[in-house]
């Protein structure tokens, strides 16, 4: 079966957790049909061999990026502009998105960062509280009741065969830390590297973006 089959048979196999706190959504895009077409044209055109990948794990799907198009961190626009595949949404730009791709330009272009890396998220659906986007850690319930449901989506994305020596987190702070102590108890990686969230570098320190850029070129060649 090739990494493409594999992500595939995972997205659609993803349930929506139960026993969250009250208010809270989950978004799961796999449930719409266009979405799983959309998925399925992407990852036969990045991931359609067997070769292993290096995961790299951000917080949860985002209302106006993956939440929409079931691919982490690639918002409606840059799914026709960048990856060429043509799509009904709304064509939104979500400024993770930008940073992102952006980022996968400078490392070589997508096909090469496909080739080696693999996006997901520490919770692979996403979450709202009325009606705006909700981390799976700013709720401390929300987080324990999370625990299982990211447990064994880990486990079924490292039994896809993705590198256990080395994984890593989107964010410096509350994501990395949750997955750093995480990670130390379940043994998933034998290392974890944070890269800054791309969120942050865009709102806060967009005039340094091509310094963090940089950043990410020379965290990701650690496992090299």
């Amino acid at each position: 079966m090739t990494f493409a089959a594999k992500v595939i048979q995972f997205n659609r196999a993803l349930l929506r957790p139960t026993g969250l706190p009250g208010g809270v959504k989950t978004m799961n895009p796999f449930e719409n049909k266009e979405v799983q077409n959309i998925v399925e044209l992407f990852y036969s055109k990045y991931y359609n061999d067997d070769n292993p990948r290096t995961l790299i794990l951000g917080i949860n799907l985002g209302r106006l990026g993956g939440g929409i198009t079931g691919i982490p961190f690639t918002d409606p626009e840059r799914l026709e502009t960048d990856c060429n595949i043509p799509n009904n949404f709304v064509k939104r730009s979500e400024i993770s998105s930008i940073f992102i791709h952006e980022m996968m330009y400078a490392f070589g272009g997508l096909s090469k960062f496909y080739n080696q890396y693999y996006f997901n998220s520490i919770c692979p659906l996403g979450f709202t509280l009325d009606g705006k986007n909700l981390n799976y850690y700013d709720i401390s319930d929300l987080q324990k009741a999370l625990i299982p449901y990211i447990e064994a989506n880990i486990n079924a994305q490292i039994a896809m065969g993705v590198n256990r020596e080395i994984c890593y987190c989107l964010g410096e702070g509350k994501n990395f830390k949750f997955f750093q102590k995480f990670n130390d108890e379940h043994q998933f990686f034998s290392r974890v590297i944070s890269l800054p969230h791309p969120r942050f570098i865009m709102q806060y320190k967009l005039k340094m973006k091509e310094e963090f850029i940089s950043t990410y070129l020379q965290l990701l060649q650690t496992e090299k």
